[in-house]
């Protein structure tokens, strides 16, 4: 089947076509080498290599809190936490043991997130010349943020990771492009995304979205197994993709196939189980500073909850928040699943395109990110390869990406204080910053639920 070529398929595209001479010819005939899976492997290469080009001057930063990684909006976690988190000592984030947990705090992210951190610090003290650790055991930690040798490993640690992050985000690519096989370029929205060049490098949210994109893959070939496992993989290292089993269950109920429902869910649950076998079995209390970690954790960066709080002085206790964000987003996953279960109906029951596990995944993803009690800047990956999928419109996807550009700007911003003309604490700006960022989701809903109810006006419906 040939391929829907995006200047004959989309407006903004053939508009910009005008620059080459126009769309894509009738007659015109693909590229033997250069196939859509291989422009977007390249495409993304670009922008991962602009992506660390961007992140590099927080490579110069002497020291570990300089304003300047907000004024130039390169912060990343991955090297302030090299020293705090033991990484320095290659010690393993769930050990019990009472000197490493009395020098270092316990890893507050996920076991994937901890087992990748700890898989490259190996890589990092390796490609360093394997140094003798002793020195830094007996060392007192403070001192190991001037040692020149830990300098150069938190830069080499930055770009092993770095690296890593490249692989995750070409297989994203590779496995994007795969899904919707007469509609390859749909992935370019992904490969392009200036929310990838910005955000990739901040943390370790690329794990997380290869493995929704292998999901999304794993799921167009009719493989429930598979797309439960890498769901489960998922959850082991963000909690988000474990939401996508709602919108296999509508799809499941809607086709009248609850086996593969279950399937799925079960080699979800067998597949996160033993992900977190290792880090549970060796230190039961670190393996669940994650879960209390975030569940006494109060309003915080970007969410609507820090907006409530700093704008109407509210001062909700973490208790409250966690309560209503958590009724709020039953109430939102309700409402999608009416959503789901309801639209469409004009579509062929056994229809892959109605609905879509990327437009259900969207619609439950945004919602609990809008309720969430934060909003990191790199929590946008976590939409990123659901939206380009759910809605392959490159007007769209430049009006949802540019709101989260600017929110993406506006929380450095207030973080180094310019947002605080002459100190008086003003900001506003970055209220808007968060409110633009949640209309920019919303619109991009609206459109999504707009195509599950009137199935012509979505571009994959349309060319199914």
């Amino acid at each position: 089947m040939p391929h829907v070529h995006p200047t004959r398929d989309d407006a903004v595209v053939t508009a910009l076509s005008e620059v080459v001479g126009g769309p894509m010819g009738e007659r015109a005939r693909p590229h033997r080498w250069w196939t859509p899976a291989r422009v977007l492997l390249l495409l993304t290469a670009v922008v991962f290599a602009a992506g660390l080009v961007q992140k590099a001057p927080c490579s110069l930063v002497q020291g570990r809190d300089q304003d300047w990684v907000y004024s130039h909006m390169c912060y990343t976690d991955l090297k302030p936490l090299y020293v705090p988190r033991g990484l320095a000592e290659h010690a393993w984030p769930y050990s019990d043991d009472d000197q490493i947990r009395a020098r270092y705090e316990v890893m507050e992210y996920p076991v994937g997130i901890a087992y990748w951190a700890w898989g490259t610090a190996w890589i990092t003290h390796w490609l360093n010349g394997s140094p003798d650790l002793e020195d830094r055991y007996r060392a007192p930690v403070s001192e190991l943020y001037g040692d020149p040798e830990v300098d150069d490993e938190q830069n080499i640690f930055l770009l092993v990771n770095a690296v890593g992050f490249a692989a995750l985000a070409l297989l994203a690519t590779w496995l994007l492009v795969g899904v919707n096989r007469d509609r390859p370029w749909d992935a370019a929205a992904f490969a392009l995304s200036p929310t990838l060049l910005l955000t990739g490098l901040i943390n370790w949210d690329l794990l997380a979205v290869a493995l929704v994109a292998g999901a999304l893959w794993a799921w167009s070939r009719e493989r429930p197994v598979l797309t439960g496992v890498l769901i489960g993989l998922g959850a082991a290292v963000k909690l988000y993709p474990l939401f996508l089993l709602g919108g296999l269950l509508v799809i499941c109920l809607r086709r009248r196939r609850p086996g593969a429902f279950a399937l799925a869910s079960l080699a979800a649950a067998a597949a996160w189980l033993l992900a977190n076998a290792p880090a549970y079995l060796s230190g039961p209390e670190q393996w669940k500073v994650f879960w209390s970690f975030n569940a006494h954790r109060a309003a915080d960066l970007g969410s609507l909850w820090q907006l409530a709080d700093q704008a109407g002085d509210l001062a909700l206790s973490a208790h409250t928040i966690n309560l209503w964000s958590w009724i709020l987003f039953g109430a939102w996953c309700l409402v999608v699943f009416v959503i789901g279960m309801t639209s469409g109906r004009g579509a062929p029951a056994t229809s892959l395109d109605s609905p879509r596990l990327a437009q259900l995944g969207y619609l439950i993803v945004v919602g609990f990110l809008i309720v969430n009690k934060v909003y990191s800047p790199q929590y946008v990956l976590w939409l990123l390869p659901l939206a380009v999928l759910a809605r392959p419109r490159w007007r769209d996807q430049i009006v949802w990406q540019a709101s989260e550009v600017l929110y993406f700007c506006t929380i450095w911003w207030f973080l180094g204080g310019y947002l605080a003309p002459a100190g008086g604490g003003d900001a506003g700006f970055y209220w808007v910053g968060i409110a633009v960022r949640v209309l920019g989701e919303l619109y991009l809903a609206a459109v999504i639920v707009r195509d599950l109810y009137r199935p012509a006006h979505d571009p994959v419906a349309a060319t199914a």
